[in-house]
């Protein structure tokens, strides 16, 4: 027979591990009657062995509980098939994270850079999957939901482009669409897709943008003169970032206008 240190040493767990094992019912050591301390004995080992057999699986105490009861082999599968679902789904749920991390961190290194700052590059393929009468109108961001990438439906503003069309006059229509930036430039899903070589690209914030899109377009016509272009009347605006400063909320746009 062997204490519950003894224990503890020979298996690497501690003694509150142990003692939880006991208050589950999952092992029964006898008690010394004299003093109270626990024995355990090899039966008690092997048990414990393979209680933490199961818990390096991740399997819930719960469904150990109900193993220890009674379940045969095709019993087990069964839980471990549906404990492999569980981490397959967390898995993929971890994958979007590291994927939406790494995008975040490209928004605010590009944002670094091209705050305020015009340059000429090609504009990233985008597939629209769906749109909306008006960034406002909350009742269509089920259209966002829907197109999301995450397992969760959560709103991601990213996917939501707004299409200015504007003229010598100024701005004359607003298209809202949810896009999705193609992972590959021979994806094919048969839906359209916003591309366009040669672009004005800049990011803008929101202390220029809020309620004042002539003053945008005023920023993107002199953008063009400086770098000798013709615009074409059309820009591509989204949110790639947001923060607070002081308090207040500031948001970041990137804004692609085709030229010629």
């Amino acid at each position: 027979m062997y204490t519950i240190g003894q224990v503890a040493r020979f298996l690497n767990v501690s003694r509150d591990t142990l003692k939880y094992y006991e208050d589950m019912g999952l092992v029964n050591p006898q008690k010394n009657n004299s003093n109270g301390y626990r024995l355990y004995s090899h039966y008690d080992i092997q048990d414990i062995i393979a209680i933490n057999y199961y818990r390096e699986l991740d399997i819930e105490i719960k469904k150990i509980q109900q193993i220890r009861k009674s379940k045969s082999v095709n019993d087990i599968a069964q839980l471990i098939e549906e404990k492999e679902q569980l981490v397959a789904k967390e898995i993929e749920s971890k994958q979007y994270l590291l994927k939406q991390l790494k995008k975040v961190k490209e928004h605010s290194l590009k944002t670094t850079k091209h705050l305020g700052v015009f340059s000429i590059i090609d504009m990233p393929q985008f597939i629209v999957k769906g749109e909306i009468t008006d960034v406002f109108t909350y009742e269509d961001y089920d259209v966002l939901k829907t197109h999301t990438d995450n397992s969760k439906k959560a709103v991601t503003l990213s996917k939501l482009m707004r299409i200015v069309s504007f003229d010598d006059e100024g701005i004359k229509g607003n298209r809202f669409v949810v896009v999705k930036e193609k992972e590959s430039p021979d994806e094919n899903t048969g839906e359209e897709v916003i591309a366009h070589k040669k672009c004005l690209y800049t990011i803008v914030d929101s202390e220029i943008t809020m309620n004042n899109d002539n003053k945008i377009s005023e920023i993107i016509r002199q953008a063009s003169i400086e770098n000798n272009c013709k615009l074409i009347g059309l820009s591509y605006v989204r949110i790639i970032l947001t923060t607070y400063e002081n308090g207040q909320e500031r948001m970041f746009y990137d804004v692609y206008t085709p030229i010629v």
